[in-house]
């Protein structure tokens, strides 16, 4: 007999007769054989209006309080759905976090998971039951019985947590929607269903706009190899199944608090090519990374930064044997790019050889301030410069003096308390599609800082200010134009922001800006991320470049670009987004092709 933990949403369990087509489903998963556990969150908008009261008695109620009045929202829900079951003859049970056992941080309103104390969910499990479990709540221990809420994306997290403490054989996502679609189908109704998809990818898509699944929880699934499938509530169609590499040994106690950082890399053959002073209009990229495919040249990082001026820099690095070809495509380029420009400094072509790729991987840098910080802050203590910075939901990458390999891995294994790990293997995804899905960011601010001191510790400085005010960045990228002021040389750092957290920045920066001399602090709220996504991508030259050729096609300008193994993403202005998505989602075949499975 397999267990399954589901979830439900409140749409699903919105009405009565929706409580009661759960009931039947759940009562059909039991006769099938298996054991389960439901965790449910609040009818509808029930929490809408638990918000709604308190604001009405005041505009600034305290976290403990919000924390038990919006509790109460799942406990109906539970209590209606066992009833329901009951009612078909089925034995059931309900129980909040507090009775189930999952004991939170003393945070209110945004605790993370701790521990998972199974034995009373075993017990009823035994007796035949069906346990129903209310979602987005815990208690903050055994000892002082506060009642705790895990923030948005509660239930998910609840029901993969779950899972992963009672090693369920599967996990089962019940929302509006048939699974996990290619792209947005409110923005793009073209967008076809996946099958399947890996937990990386999925982490890429749910922390750029894609809300059917939490980055929480699919960051538990990747942790402790819990198999999700996300359904509709209203169908029995298969849905998607979100796969979980094997995973690592790991303790369940500090169940959300795990380690961040799962491994880092290291990789030497690695050489640089960039591109100065180009000029900023729709199409530069294209026609680059257009030419570097041609010569069938696998690009690994690029980055674009903000422009200056009318002009812009692109960098991008390739395998060594590939760079003398990378050079002299570049080199045959740049003419052509200088007779469009009206700059009066021409395009330069710079190389580095004697570089590589340090990066640290994982699941948890998601949502979690400061890790990046802590990467820069790391190698500046062993007084390692960055020449190159890149990022993703899942990676931070730089690029470093390859003398200083051995330091770096030393140092960066000691900071995060993990191991070296070997770069991704590209033949174990080389028979996918190279892009699974398009996602669109529409809530993001794009932060540019002038003339920053060429130095150790200064990038260390300015995330760690950030991260001590509890914001995330993503797309960090460090320019590649170097000016000499005051005798001291200078680079810009490019990075984006959630849209709400653009005044708390300005404020931390134009602070810091004063305190280490920093230039200007340049911030754009018109702006857009729209990224690619795919395992796939990794050892197929050319697919950047039809990116960016489809933005070129649409006249759409780039304003910044950052490139992981398994993400493309640019920023574009805010008027341009939808068209952008739109017409990627088009040039790369996603409408109505055939869904290739990804192995487990």
């Amino acid at each position: 007999m397999s267990l399954i933990v589901q979830k439900y949403g409140g749409t699903s369990v919105g009405t009565v007769d929706r409580i009661q087509a759960v009931a039947q489903r759940v009562q059909k998963t039991v006769r099938d054989g298996h054991s389960v556990v439901v965790v449910v969150s609040a009818m509808g908008k029930t929490t809408d209006t638990l918000v709604n009261l308190a604001q009405a008695i005041s505009p600034n109620p305290s976290r403990r309080e919000m924390d038990m009045l919006l509790s109460t929202g799942e406990q109906v829900s539970i209590a209606l759905l066992s009833m329901a079951l009951q009612e078909l003859g089925q034995a059931a049970i309900s129980l909040t976090g507090a009775q189930v056992g999952i004991v939170t941080e003393a945070e209110h309103s945004r605790a993370r998971i701790l521990e998972i104390k199974p034995d009373r969910l075993k017990h009823h499990l035994d007796e035949g039951k069906v346990i129903v479990v209310a979602g987005f709540q815990g208690i903050s221990s055994i000892d002082h019985l506060e009642i705790t809420t895990l923030g948005r994306g509660g239930s998910d997290t609840s029901a993969v947590a779950l899972a992963a403490a009672l090693k369920a054989d599967l996990c089962e996502i019940y929302t509006d929607v048939p699974g996990i679609l290619t792209t947005d189908p409110r923005l793009v109704p073209e967008a076809q269903l996946l099958e399947e998809i890996t937990c990386d990818e999925m982490l890429e898509l749910a922390s750029l706009g894609a809300n059917v699944l939490h980055p929480r929880a699919v960051e538990i699934a990747r942790n402790f190899g819990v198999l999700l499938v996300v359904r509709s509530s209203w169908s029995d169609a298969p849905g998607t199944r979100v796969v979980a590499p094997p995973p690592k040994p790991r303790s369940l106690v500090g169940l959300e608090i795990t380690k961040a950082v799962d491994s880092v890399e290291f990789d030497p053959d690695q050489a640089k090519v960039a591109l100065l002073r180009i000029p900023d209009r729709p199409g530069i990229a294209a026609k680059l990374f257009g030419e570097i495919s041609h010569q069938r040249v696998d690009v690994d990082l690029i980055i674009q930064s903000i422009h200056e001026g009318n002009s812009n820099d692109i960098a991008f690095t390739v395998v060594k044997k590939m760079l003398t070809k990378a050079e002299s495509v570049t080199e045959a380029i740049a003419p052509a790019l200088r007779e469009h420009s009206s700059n009066t400094q021409e395009a330069e072509v710079i190389v580095e050889k004697r570089v590589a790729k340090i990066a640290i991987a994982g699941a948890g840098i998601i949502g979690r301030p400061g890790i990046a910080a802590k990467m820069f802050k790391t190698l500046a203590d062993a007084k390692i410069n960055i020449e190159m910075i890149s990022t993703s939901e899942v990676k931070v990458s730089c690029l470093i003096d390859e003398a200083n390999g051995d330091l770096a891995i030393e140092a960066l294994c000691k900071a995060f308390g993990v191991n070296q790990s070997p770069p991704t293997n590209a033949s174990l995804f080389a028979h996918l599609p190279p892009v699974r899905g398009v996602a669109l960011d529409l809530k993001r601010a794009q932060v540019g800082i002038r003339h920053i001191p060429d130095r150790p510790g200064m990038a260390a400085q300015i995330f760690m200010a950030l991260a001590d005010q509890n914001i995330s960045v993503d797309m960090i990228i460090q320019s590649q134009r170097c000016r000499i002021i005051e005798d001291v040389p200078r680079r810009d750092i490019a990075f984006t922001i959630a849209e709400n957290d653009i005044h708390t920045t300005r404020t931390v920066l134009e602070k810091l800006a004063v305190k280490l001399g920093l230039g200007e602090v340049v911030i754009n709220e018109e702006v857009a991320k729209v990224s690619i996504v795919g395992s796939g991508m990794v050892g197929h030259p050319g697919v950047a470049a039809k990116f960016f050729n489809a933005l070129a096609k649409e006249k759409i300008n780039i304003e910044m670009i950052a490139t992981s193994e398994i993400k493309v993403s640019c920023i574009v202005s805010q008027a341009d987004a939808v068209r952008a998505l739109k017409c990627i989602h088009e040039t790369f075949g996603l409408a109505g092709k055939e869904v290739v499975n990804v192995p487990a």
